[in-house]
Formats: structure tokens, sequence, C-alpha cells
């Protein structure tokens, strides 16, 4: 009999170009790139990478760029579409719908061309930020903002969730927090996705598909678990006796552990400097302080007490990225979908360029 994996860990599916993980040294590479030298780029410039297969030139990333500017707005029946939701407590709800509506307007919706395949993925990457920010406003009854061309893809999500310009520091972090989750090799919601592309269906049903998957808790709704977490602590006096408690009572700590990374992640450093950085702007370290002192807790506990390898993941620091923007909790996913949308239609290009459909088989018990 052969062996079987539960949750398939350990267990190699396919080829892949578009990421690399070094679990045990901390390394994440997009098309052989360190994700420390990519985070200062742009995130047009990143999504470029990912989905062409390279770093863009001058001429390429400003066409880029221009397309996705181009590519910002949705019409009026999607916004009256937007307005008949019911909004509780998790946007992606109204993403995942949102998005399946956005592909009736999209005449090539079911033209599956290399050519097709990429205006679809331009409409994609630059709609989102719009339908997300659209989606926030909706809920408490107000007129979504238009888009401005002048703004970078980070900056122009801010300034259409809130109507006001973010600082350089804030429209910073933002790019930061975009290109930080745009990848991640065959994370639940990625191989999700290319299940579906492996059957030939169309993208916007794949990336459907990856919404699906990111919205549970043990997936991208990890990070919004971390705001609420944050919420519920309350202040930094009450860290230490909430954290014990927690490790007493055998209780998941919301943004600690990975199943690939046995030593810190390292989009968890870059996001950490990102949260210092705005806590300090803000003259304001509330978050950033609470968050800190439950790392230097469960760094004691888990490191030097029981040594195991437990450190923050992608998930801890940005979401103090995220107080700090003013960021609601029940957007953290929907955001973290607005990064990872190109990561996911590169996996889509790739496994439509070299297709066996995915169809593994089950031990009878």
């Amino acid at each position: 009999m052969e062996e079987m994996k539960k949750g398939l860990e350990g267990v190699v599916a396919l080829d892949t170009k578009i990421s690399y993980i070094d679990g045990i040294q901390g390394i994440l590479k997009y098309r052989g790139i360190k994700i420390e030298d990519l985070a200062d780029l742009s995130y047009d410039a990143v999504s470029y990478l990912l989905i062409n297969g390279k770093i863009p030139g001058e001429a390429e990333l400003s066409e880029y760029s221009r397309m996705l500017k181009e590519n910002r707005r949705i019409n009026g029946k999607q916004i009256e579409v937007l307005k008949e939701f019911e909004f509780g407590t998790e946007a992606l709800d109204g993403l995942r719908t949102a998005i399946s509506c956005t592909a009736h307007f999209d005449e090539e919706n079911n033209h599956h061309t290399p050519d097709a395949n990429k205006n679809k993925s331009i409409r994609l990457v630059a709609k989102f930020p719009t339908i997300v920010a659209a989606l926030h406003r909706a809920s408490f009854g107000e007129k979504p903002i238009e888009p401005m061309d002048n703004l970078s893809h980070g900056a122009n999500f801010l300034y259409m969730l809130s109507g006001k310009i973010p600082t350089e520091l804030e429209a910073e972090a933002m790019e930061k927090d975009l290109i930080l989750s745009a990848e991640h090799e065959l994370n639940p919601s990625t191989f999700a996705l290319r299940i579906a592309a492996s059957t030939l269906s169309d993208l916007y049903s794949a990336v459907i598909c990856g919404l699906c998957t990111l919205k549970g808790p043990l997936h991208g709704g990890a990070r919004k678990g971390v705001m609420d977490m944050l919420d519920e602590i309350g202040s930094i006096e009450n860290v230490r006796d909430y954290t014990l408690g927690k490790l007493e009572n055998k209780e998941k700590i919301m943004g600690f552990g990975h199943r690939v990374y046995k030593t810190l992640d390292p989009r968890a450093r870059i996001y950490k400097d990102v949260a210092r950085a705005l806590a300090e702007e803000n003259g304001d370290t509330y978050w950033f302080d609470m968050a800190e002192e439950i790392e230097h807790i469960l760094y004691h506990e888990f490191i030097e007490i029981r040594g195991k390898p437990i450190y923050p993941n992608v998930d801890f620091y940005s979401a103090v990225v995220y107080k700090y923007l003013d960021i609601p909790a029940e957007l953290a996913t929907s955001i973290f979908a607005m990064g990872r949308v190109s990561g996911w239609i590169a996996h889509c290009m790739e496994q439509y360029s070299d297709n066996r459909v995915i169809r593994p088989r089950a031990h009878t018990v």
C-alpha cells in the first residue's frame, strides 16, 4: 500500500518556476529573486514579474502600469450589485460574488487564448482594489470613490477606501503589503486554483476558487484572526496573562507557526520593520508594543523553554500594519487577495501552458 500523507504534507505535486521556499533557512523567492530585494519595488513591477516571468524594463513597466490604471474602474451595474449584498463580518464573501459578477461583464471571459488570458489578468489585478474599497464603502451606504490615476496601486487603494491621500510612508507600506502577499508557492488557495485551472476552467473561475479557499481561518483568514486577538487583549498589561493562558489551555495563538517555515518567515521580518515605522510616524506605538511583547513571551516559551521552532508568520505583524493604516479587520482577507491575485494568475498561466488535469487518488478505509 502506498504511503498516505495527511494534509499532503511534504508531498511534491508539481514543478514551478514562479516561487521557491526554503523553510529551514527562511528563504522566499519570486522567479528566483529574494523577497527582501523585491519588497522595495513597486507592486506593478512585482505583478509583472510574476505573470510575465521577468523584471520589466522601464518601458515595459510604464506600459503595464498604464494598462492597470486604465482598467481600475468598475461600471454602474457592478456598483448596483455591490449595494445588494448583506454585509457581515467578512468582506471576502462580497469580493467572491463581485468577481463572479465581473466575469459576466468581460467579453473575453470564455476565450482561452493566451492574449485573452493576458487581457483578463490585467482587468483582475486592476479591479480587485476598486472592488474591495467599493464593498467597504457600500457597507456604510457610501458611494465608491473614483480611482486616481496618478497614485500607485497601493496608494490608490487607501485613497479609495477613505478619500484621503495617504502619506508617503502609508503608501509604501501598502505597496509592500501587496508585494509580500503576492505569491507563496503551493499554499492551499493556489493549489485549489491550479486544480480548477487543470480542468481548463476559465481564469475568473479559477481565481474564485482561490478566493473560496483563502477565506478559511487556517489560511488567509488568519490575518483577521490576529487583528481580532489584539483587540481582545486590549492592552499591553494583559498580554502575559492572555498569552500564557492560551498556552496552558493548549489553544492556538493566531499569527504564530507555519507548515513550511521552521524559522522566522522572511516576510514577517519586513512586516515588523514596516509596522515599527508606521508606529513611529503616528507617534503611537500601542499596537506595535503589544505585538512585540507577545513575540517576546512566545519566543521564550516556544524556543527557549520547549525548543519548538515556532515563530511569527506573515499574518502577525501584517495585522499590526493594518491597524496603523486604519484598515478594518473584516477587510484583511480581501486585501490579502488583492496582493495574491498576481501570483494566482501566474500559476493559472503556468498550469495552462503544460496542462494535465490534477486528479489524485484516495485510500479506501
